[in-house]
């Protein structure tokens, strides 16, 4: 032990605390991902990797003019000189290139399978083929063997790679990139390449140039796959922010067609362009999946027709669907429509930044005039370099023979180069060069090419001084080179721009106008200009072909929201200017699909309509298991997309009833068993959204809730049973009781079997469903008022095995 080093007083060991060092070192590690792999350079627009390929290809002399080369081969020189990963990350970042679908200007050109819009994967690299695109090599590696960049050590120092490459256009925003680093992640659209070289232009004549008169330039982005944009509001704050939400739809027309001989034509829905990155053959199976789920109607037929020649996938419509309605259904539900989120964030000078878009042109620009600075430094060197030489040669042409008499006096090299020196006054490096003089360039005509390469150089010599002496020069020459790729490169917009225009699916639609909304019990809702036709049948009869009968009629204005509870304790709004306007014979669309995705599989426990609920009232919760409480409605004025908590859930209860009450309200409670438990609103407690609740009353086993109701002193409530028995009862006939109490019998069964299943305040009508799917109207006026005991009147009589199993409130009367 006495021999062990002692590492601490040597100095060798530094005492840190562990948090720190952990901290430092994922900082460290962080820094390393964002800058070194996964965030591209604000100057160039490319990440390491897609650098790294396009430089190995440049080395390998893969230029647009000479043959392709396997993948394989240009995938091995990247791993082994400059990219030490995996070969397959390599090779994804090249096919990436390569897919004219992926990048709005592609900067390698492919030979062989390189994938589909259909997510196809590329054939293996041992099988593709590749080189430089004619606008890769152009606009970023024209330039960068004249030192216009700096070069590093590869990973073992064996090799030279650039920092950046001389990139004559900003491909960050023709191209667009996409990346996830660690914390932070980037998004940027591709542009066309028109627009944004006018907006660099217009940038140099006008530094203060605003960004509403930039946007007038480009005014969006433009997908390689097309698409329409609705909207402008996300591109404002895109450009001006750096960050945003854009609308992207599918380009879709309506047609008709004769699907075989003899039979009536039908409409159909062509879809011609998908919104970016959107995988069409995922598209179509995410249509299919919603038809089979019955969250999609009105589709008779789904194909795809795509072709070389472009993409067509036809959407076949039954003869009575409204092709706007389903064209809408599918914008809200499938990716036809999808948002493409912005996040404009790029590696400027070796650190993180979001940028707005006149940001990034100027970065771009000032790199551009660092580069082009450098390339005109490095060409007047070249040139004056040459020119010195040429006026080395022109002085031993000029004195030719006492060159001679030289070069025959002297003993070596050594002697012939110091006597010219000495002799005809000239450098070192002229002296070498004229030793090094062939003899042919004693004649005439070798002497009139240095007197015209002379003067090449003395005016190249001009303009460059020039150029480098006077920016606005330097920005004059910068202006014409924007144009001259312009010209070149140039083409038509493909992403269509509707940024005033409403809703392709539907009419314009005030948010004034008044409408008639329809929610069935099957839970779809539809809005209606015309008043519903009355219903026909008869009441307390049973229907034995049950169709999607109408729950509740309202007048109201469609810049009301509708307010659902759903069985997971939360509440979401859906604004009614969301919900097809549709005719008497349209379904409509199941309510649920109108919450966020995320809401789909929850159960709707019910709904209100905002303008119909007083702003001062309250609102009782109560759950399967029997806890209640009481929350301000005002506590819902502000309904996010994610929804809203109404309630803490244990994992097996759920929300059942959610009534809005008033300050004079009484609560009645009904049990399965036929016991009902009435209590004033003032025992109901008043708790926070996170709040489970108290308990309204004990539940016996094999005892569930049938209901909840909210009455005033003068009020009856009706109680139904699955054997259809029914009865009216004042709510005076039951004491006041407080939570926890156990309560009255309100009803006797008839058998042993019987169970309440509903308590419901006196309305119109009463929709009644069975285990058979079978349904029937019951009026309530009809029914005599009956005591606390016995069973009342069978007022519908199920089948043999059938029994009921549900009952809601039916409004007929529009509220006014």
């Amino acid at each position: 032990m006495a021999k062990q080093l002692n590492l601490l007083s040597a100095g060798r060991v530094i005492a840190t605390a562990l948090s720190t060092e952990m901290e430092q070192s994922y900082l460290e590690y962080a820094m390393s991902v964002i800058v070194g792999r996964a965030l591209p350079d604000v100057r160039d627009g490319l990440k390491p990797v897609h650098r790294r390929i396009l430089y190995a290809m440049h080395e390998l002399g893969l230029t647009p003019d000479r043959p392709y080369r396997k993948c394989a081969r240009v995938v091995g020189d990247v791993l082994g000189k400059y990219h030490p990963h995996g070969d397959q990350s390599v090779y994804d970042a090249l096919v990436r290139m390569v897919q004219s679908f992926s990048s709005r200007y592609p900067l390698v050109a492919g030979h062989g399978n390189f994938g589909s819009v259909d997510n196809d994967p590329p054939a293996a690299m041992r099988y593709t083929e590749t080189r430089l695109s004619t606008f890769g090599n152009i606009s970023l590696l024209e330039d960068v063997g004249e030192e216009t960049v700096g070069f590093v050590g590869n990973f073992d120092n064996s090799q030279q790679e650039p920092t950046v490459l001389p990139a004559q256009l900003p491909t960050l925003l023709l191209n667009g990139c996409s990346g996830i680093a660690v914390g932070m992640a980037t998004n940027i659209p591709p542009h066309n390449l028109g627009e944004i070289v006018d907006a660099l232009i217009a940038l140099i004549d006008r530094p203060e140039l605003s960004p509403e008169e930039l946007l007038e330039i480009v005014p969006g982005p433009d997908f390689p796959t097309g698409g329409e944009i609705m909207g402008q509001t996300g591109i404002t704050e895109a450009y001006a922010t750096g960050r945003g939400s854009i609308t992207v739809r599918a380009v879709t027309r309506i047609e008709e067609v004769q699907p075989g001989r003899g039979r009536h034509r039908r409409p159909v829905i062509v879809v011609t362009e998908m919104p970016y990155q959107v995988n069409k053959a995922g598209c179509i199976e995410k249509i299919a999946s919603l038809i089979s789920q019955g969250r999609l109607e009105g589709i008779a037929d789904l194909r795809d027709e795509s072709d070389r020649e472009g993409m067509r996938v036809v959407i076949e419509l039954k003869r009575e669907s409204d092709p706007e309605v389903v064209l809408s259904h599918l914008y809200r539900l499938t990716p036809l429509q999808s948002n493409f989120g912005v996040i404009m964030l790029a590696i400027v000078n070796g650190q993180p930044v979001q940028l707005s878009l006149k940001e990034v042109l100027q970065e771009f620009l000032d790199f551009r005039e660092e580069t082009l600075t450098r390339r005109y430094r490095y060409q007047l060197e070249q040139a004056q370099t040459r020119i010195h030489l040429v006026e080395g040669l022109r002085s031993a042409l000029g004195n030719v023979d006492t060159v001679v008499e030289i070069l025959r006096q002297a003993a070596d090299g050594t002697t012939a180069k110091y006597e010219l020196q000495n002799q005809l006054d000239l450098s070192d490096r002229q002296a070498d060069a004229i030793l090094a003089m062939p003899m042919r360039r004693l004649t005439g005509l070798e002497q009139q090419k240095l007197k015209e390469e002379f003067d090449e150089l003395t005016t190249q010599i001009q303009g460059l001084e020039v150029l480098l002496g006077s920016r606005h020069e330097l920005f004059k020459s910068l202006k014409q080179d924007f144009r001259a790729l312009k010209r070149q490169h140039n083409d038509e917009r493909r992403t269509h721009l509707q940024l005033a225009a409403a809703p392709k699916t539907v009419a314009v639609r005030s948010a004034d106008d008044p409408v008639t909304v329809e929610i069935s019990q099957r839970g779809y809702v539809r809005c209606l200009r015309s008043t519903p036709r009355p219903r026909s049948q008869k009441a307390a009869e049973w229907q034995e072909q049950p169709r999607d009968l109408p729950l509740r009629l309202s007048n109201t204005r469609l810049s009301d929201e509708i307010v659902t509870f759903t069985n997971s304790g939360k509440a979401y709004q859906v604004p009614l200017q969301s919900v097809p306007l549709t005719s008497n014979k349209a379904r409509g669309v199941p309510l649920m699909t109108l919450q966020p995705e995320s809401a789909h599989k929850e159960e709707i426990a019910t709904y209100f309509f905002r303008s119909a609920v007083d702003p001062e009232s309250r609102l009782i919760l109560l759950t399967e298991q029997g806890r209640i409480k009481m929350l301000p409605w005002s506590d819902f004025a502000d309904i996010t997309a994610r929804g809203l908590g109404a309630i803490k859930l244990k994992d097996d209860d759920q929300l059942r009833w959610v009534v809005p009450i008033g300050e004079e309200s009484e609560v009645a409670i009904a049990t399965s068993t036929g016991r009902l438990l009435r209590i004033p609103v003032t025992e109901v407690p008043e708790m926070g959204r996170t709040a489970q609740g108290n308990r309204a009353l004990r539940l016996r086993k094999q005892e569930q809730i049938a209901g909840m109701v909210t009455l005033t002193d003068d009020s009856a409530l009706v109680l139904l049973s699955s054997r259809g028995y029914c009865k009216r009862l004042p709510i005076d006939f039951f004491r006041i009781g407080k939570l926890g109490d156990v309560g009255s019998q309100a009803i006797q069964f008839a058998t042993k079997t019987d169970v309440l299943i509903s308590a419901l305040p006196t309305t119109a009508e009463i929709l009644v469903t069975t285990n058979q799917d079978r349904i029937a109207y019951l009026p309530t006026d009809d029914l005599p008022v009956a005591g606390r005991e016995g069973a009342g009147r069978q007022v519908l009589k199920p089948q043999r095995g059938e029994l009921l199993v549900g009952a809601t409130p039916v409004f007929d009367q529009p509220d006014a």
